[in-house]
């Protein structure tokens, strides 16, 4: 029973801080992007609203590295700050925009 417990009380408190993709969004990407994603940011990106997840996630990745086009100046540090959780949490964010 007290493993039960223990299982049940772990799994809501991971739950508690599991990241959550609106508000990363929110706080890391409206700004440039939009409401929905759905703007150029700074009218120099592509419209990322629909998106598939993987897809951001390998631009994301890419910004992390140096990589990318005009953006890699802004995104890079944008995109540095994010765990893989917080990437893969707004990713799928941005790709339920459509």
């Amino acid at each position: 029973m007290k493993k039960v417990l223990l299982g049940l009380l772990l799994a809501s408190v991971s739950t508690l801080f599991a990241a959550d993709g609106a508000e990363i969004y929110k706080a890391k990407c409206l700004s440039c992007h939009g409401d929905k994603a759905s703007k150029a940011a700074l009218n120099k990106s592509q419209i990322i609203a629909g998106w598939d997840a993987e897809k951001i996630i390998a631009s994301v990745n890419g910004y992390k590295n140096g990589e990318g086009g005009a953006m890699k100046g802004v995104m890079k540090p944008i995109a540095s700050g994010l765990s893989d959780d917080d990437l893969k949490a707004v990713a799928a964010t941005i790709a339920s925009y459509k």
